[in-house]
């Protein structure tokens, strides 16, 4: 029996030559029974005790996940899925940016006994990669994601959940590496990002400006407004944000707190639309104009 959301004959062939070999010692649970557990349990949320039966013990799909996350499986399998849809031209330049917060299991505050751990003492224990820190909800994490414009994960950064959106927006697009079977350099460089007024500033217009790279976003209300000498507020967006950004930017957020979302392979049931009413031209920013950008 197959659940309506598991891999397609088409979508594993494409990622099952990439798992690793057997284990030492026998026969591993078939990896396609695995791959569809991990992303059954990933896609509702449910705890692992209640993974359906069809899909094997619980404990071997958090093993194999975790195993697979520390050995760089899951990176080597988007690096491939990215590196095919580059050959082909398809992936579109124009990157969602936005981020979400994952709580910390309630057990990680420490026992409700004397001499529990201290927030700073449990954050000292964090294993590398966890990323976990303490902000306004509690022991946290939050996950950065830029995606491309059909909703194809690019790059993924992990912080403390009290970091903030803006202050990450250059080293996650200092990690874009998009590489192609044949000769010359992987290209690290979108040609316009789509991101909320978390991520405009002055500072980080400037640094992108720099870089060739337009962003449209919304400037906040405590942003001075700029604009050409004798047009006081010239440079701030008036009206309503524009419509490509509005559906962008909730688009990126619907991704990352959705698992049924893009973050697997194109073609794979559920996943995002490969159009979209915001975009009016799939390969360019032309018609949207950002008005710091202007100057």
């Amino acid at each position: 029996m197959t659940g309506r959301d598991d891999l397609t004959d088409e979508q594993w062939d494409l990622i099952g030559p990439l798992l690793p070999a057997s284990g030492k010692g026998g026969q591993w649970r078939d990896h396609r029974q695995v791959v569809d557990g991990i992303l059954w349990q990933l896609r509702t949320g449910a705890p692992w005790r209640d993974v359906p039966e069809r899909y094997g013990p619980w404990k071997t799909l958090h093993e194999r996940l975790r195993r697979w996350t520390t050995d760089g499986t899951w990176d080597r399998i988007l690096a491939h899925v990215q590196t095919r849809e580059g050959d082909a031209g398809k992936i579109e330049w124009i990157f969602s940016i936005d981020s979400t917060v994952v709580r910390a299991h309630q057990h990680a505050a420490g026992a409700r006994k004397t001499g529990a751990c201290h927030a700073a003492e449990i954050e000292g224990l964090a294993q590398p990669g966890e990323a976990l820190g303490r902000s306004r909800g509690g022991l946290s994490t939050k996950i950065h994601l830029a995606t491309d414009a059909r909703g194809l994960p690019v790059v993924v950064l992990l912080t403390p959940g009290q970091a903030g959106d803006n202050p990450q927006l250059l080293p996650l697009l200092d990690q874009v590496r998009v590489k192609t079977s044949g000769p010359g350099r992987p290209r690290n460089r979108p040609d316009c990002v789509l991101a909320d007024k978390a991520y405009s500033s002055p500072a980080t217009r400037r640094a992108l400006r720099k870089r060739g790279i337009r962003l449209v976003s919304p400037e906040k209300r405590t942003t001075p407004p700029t604009g050409f000498a004798g047009a006081p507020g010239a440079g701030a967006l008036s009206g309503s944000t524009p419509r490509h950004t509005r559906a962008g930017t909730s688009w990126s957020g619907a991704l990352i707190g959705s698992s049924s979302s893009g973050a697997w392979p194109p073609g794979m049931r559920n996943g995002p639309s490969t159009t979209g009413p915001w975009l009016s031209s799939p390969r360019s920013c032309s018609g949207y104009v950002d008005s710091q950008d202007t100057l």
